[in-house]
């Protein structure tokens, strides 16, 4: 069976997936039959039926599960279908003998991650915390240890000193330069809950994950207008976001609450307890985290609040979660809290922070667990092996399962500018050029080159308007990420270098085939280092010149490194200390890109989606995208209209076919137009 039984694929709705059987011996046997068996087409009642399943304890049914007859060819049977929704599906293929005896291959059900279509491309992250962005957002350092003595003495005596913070007004404010400027398409928040201000309280803040209340805003990051609640301002920063474009996905930690939030408070029994009655905290690495309270999610119960709060949250403008320490939730938890908002809100991405679990546990999440990111571990990676090493892992999976977003830093690490800026720009512009579906982030203050670490507790500087920084470089970063397609999904990505080398050269090529970038990263800031490509012999693939020579140009505006023949056959480069580029052989991409590629996916997407509300996924026939997207192009009412009249059985044969022929007719469509 092709796709092999136990694998995993990732791809996206508006994509297509073919399914092969074939015997050992070649030929199939006389009456022979093939049949899939498939939950593919039935996202709702797989929903339901997972919802149904938790709620009354009992395993799923499988009533989501059907068999579709496979088509014989020469040498095997074969069936194709569309991706028309997204969600984890399963499917397996089997052969039906003369006496309908069923014969199966050897191992698991195949699995497909079907994402939205919307996130194939330009998925630069920009992860805000909401409480830097006032009066300190300029500040190199807001350390003063002078007044932070003055506050201990204060607090000695049992009074609480909550010092002012970046409202999210403010953050608001700064939108023009995080989305047009530095072109960043998802805003990622950390979390805005109100947190401790008396018991249990660490820092002068309280950290922002000991959560008090889920669906509350932190009363600390909202300006007191009397016209407007704290809901109203983030519904203004979700609303203002979306008018440019963007999207937001919001920090969420449902492993843990703070000491005496609301949940506790009314559902003690929904959390841990030691042996002697005490409610316990969570930790990791060895560390216990004694402002938290662990929740513990044998309750269904439980779920339906967690699942409800997530809802609110998608209501009010929402676009995704980031799920802190999801891998302490368990899997089936998950599953049902995700079936419940994709019931209502479909396109909602859910990105694991998995740092710290197993990394089984992280493809559970991403397959059956209904993820679809989860964090990279290359920030945590320098030498070049070890950059070999763990991208070979995070982009066969990123294939697989879905797509490991690199974040060039994080809050619990030292800031990269600590180091200097050529670090700084090194790790972001590897983290970037080695992303998938442009699935790359970093931490407010990184344009900035801030160098105080981020306390959550706290509040530190973000060096906003420091003359040295690296803006320019990040937004061109983010340009080619977001415009060439060789890093938009279906890109090919082959690494070159061997697994030892200082060095990291990465061929990516497009999936049209027409595009190839050679990206170049030595990953030594001291030294410069040379790298040696032996010509293969062989014609090239369409987009991809053997010749390093062939790439001569440098996509992030930089000046061409050295390249030499040192030997008949083999091309010698030598990198300065801590460089990257990217180079290709035009200064133009030959295929679809940008948004002209965003427009077409998009359409075409939607018209798959269109043609599966009426006829069922095994009705479709063979149909290129892009056609697909040229018909919708030309009239999107016409499209609609000639659903109605479509011949089903040539729309089984040719799709595009059988969609001409009905609008030849020109038939009236029976379609409202309806505008805002």
């Amino acid at each position: 069976m092709t796709p092999a039984p136990g694998e995993r694929l990732q791809r996206f709705v508006g994509d297509r997936i073919r399914f092969t059987l074939k015997l050992p011996g070649g030929q199939p046997a006389q009456g022979w039959q093939a049949r899939l068996r498939t939950n593919l087409g039935r996202a709702e009642l797989l929903r339901r039926e997972i919802i149904q399943s938790h709620t009354d304890s009992l395993p799923l049914a499988g009533a989501s599960w059907r068999d579709l007859p496979m088509c014989a060819d020469d040498d095997g049977w074969s069936l194709e279908l569309p991706l028309a929704e997204a969600g984890y599906f399963q499917a397996k293929a089997y052969l039906l003998d003369e006496k309908k005896w069923q014969h199966w291959p050897d191992g698991a059900d195949f699995g497909i991650s079907v994402h939205p279509n919307a996130y194939r491309t330009a998925n630069t992250i920009y992860c805000a915390f909401p409480r830097l962005f006032g009066s300190t957002k300029t500040a190199v350092s807001t350390k003063n240890e002078r007044l932070e003595t003055q506050i201990k003495q204060i607090e000695q005596h049992g009074f609480s000193i909550i010092p002012p913070s970046g409202k999210l007004r403010d953050l608001i404010s700064s939108l023009p330069q995080i989305i047009d400027g530095l072109g960043c398409r998802i805003l990622h928040l950390l979390p805005i809950h109100p947190t401790p201000t008396t018991y249990a309280r660490f820092g002068q803040f309280g950290s922002p994950y000991a959560a008090l209340d889920f669906t509350a805003i932190d009363p600390a990051l909202v300006v007191f207008d009397k016209r407007t609640t704290g809901i109203d301002q983030f519904r203004e920063l979700t609303y203002a976001t979306h008018l440019r474009g963007g999207r937001v996905i919001i920090d969420i930690v449902i492993n843990h609450t703070g000491w005496g939030a609301v949940m506790q408070e009314n559902y003690p029994e929904w959390f841990l307890r030691k042996p002697d009655g005490e409610f316990a905290s969570p930790g990791a690495w060895g560390v216990t985290w004694e402002d938290l309270v662990e929740l513990k999610h044998d309750n269904v119960a439980l779920w339906d609040q967690l699942a409800e709060m997530f809802l609110i949250w998608c209501r009010r403008g929402v676009d995704g979660f980031r799920c802190d320490a999801g891998y302490k939730v368990p899997v089936p938890a998950w599953q049902y809290i995700i079936a419940r908002v994709q019931q209502e809100f479909p396109e909602t991405i859910f990105l694991l922070e998995g740092l710290g679990g197993a990394w089984e546990a992280t493809e559970a999440l991403l397959t059956k667990g209904g993820m679809q990111w989860a964090y990279s571990e290359l920030f945590q990676n320098y030498s070049g092996k070890e950059v070999a090493w763990y991208l070979d892992y995070a982009l066969r999976q990123s294939e697989r399962v879905g797509v490991y977003i690199h974040y060039s830093e994080t809050h619990d690490n030292d800031r990269l500018a600590k180091r200097g800026r050529a670090w700084s720009l090194l790790r972001n512009r590897l983290c970037g050029l080695t992303s998938v579906s442009g699935g790359f982030g970093f931490t407010c203050g990184v344009e900035w080159l801030a160098t105080e670490q981020i306390r959550v507790h706290g509040s530190t500087g973000l060096a906003w308007g420091n003359q040295e920084n690296i803006i320019p470089e990040l937004a061109q970063l983010n340009h080619l990420l977001a415009e060439h397609p060789c890093f938009f999904d279906g890109a090919k990505l082959t690494r070159l270098s061997t697994p030892d080398s200082p060095v990291y050269a990465l061929l990516r090529e497009s999936a049209e085939g027409k595009d190839s970038v050679l990206v170049l990263v030595n990953t030594d800031l001291d030294r410069q280092q040379t790298w040696e490509h032996a010509v293969k012999s062989g014609a090239p693939s369409a987009g991809a010149p053997t010749e390093i020579a062939d790439f001569k140009i440098e996509l992030l505006g930089q000046s061409l490194p050295e390249i030499k023949i040192s030997k008949p056959g083999v091309n010698k480069m030598t990198l300065p200390p801590g460089s990257a580029f990217c180079l290709s052989p035009t200064s133009q991409p030959q295929g679809l890109s940008g948004d002209a590629y965003r427009r077409a996916r998009a359409q075409a997407a939607w018209a798959i989606q269109a043609f599966a509300e009426y006829f069922s996924v095994n009705e479709f026939g063979g149909c290129d995208w892009r056609q697909l997207a040229r018909l919708v192009e030309r009239s999107p009412v016409d499209f609609l209209g000639a659903l109605r009249h479509l011949d089903a059985q040539l729309a089984q044969i040719d799709l595009c076919d059988a969609l001409e022929k009905t609008l030849a007719q020109n038939l009236f469509p029976q379609v409202i137009r309806w505008t805002l």
